[in-house]
């Protein structure tokens, strides 16, 4: 088991978490405030952008390939590597979402 340092850039938080269990574990157990809710890799909710480091989250289902290149499902995410983490930071699929969700309801709305 191997100790990495995540530090959460813009917070001045910073925990120590082995490469046996999750960030979102770690924060809970540490008292941190990340957001989640589905704790199975999802709903993209606990989603952070990988500043620094690498992670591994093969069950992150919520991710393309290509997402989870830059950005960590905390509730997933086990460290690889020394992290740096932007909290709140959400993928493109999210957003893109978002933005249909409100085009289809100003549509509804004519």
């Amino acid at each position: 088991m191997t100790e990495y340092t995540v530090e959460f850039v813009g917070t001045g938080e910073t925990i120590e978490v082995s490469d046996t269990e999750t960030i979102l574990s770690k924060c809970i157990e540490e008292g941190i405030a990340q957001e989640y809710s589905c704790r199975v890799g999802m709903c993209l909710a606990c989603s952070a952008e990988i500043v620094e480091g690498d992670v591994t989250q093969p069950a992150a289902r919520g991710l393309t390939d290509e997402e989870a290149e830059n950005y960590a499902l905390t509730c997933m995410a086990r460290p690889q590597s020394d992290l740096k983490l932007d909290r709140g930071k959400y993928p493109p699929s999210i957003e893109d979402e978002s933005a249909a969700t409100t085009e289809t309801a100003a549509a509804d709305d004519d």
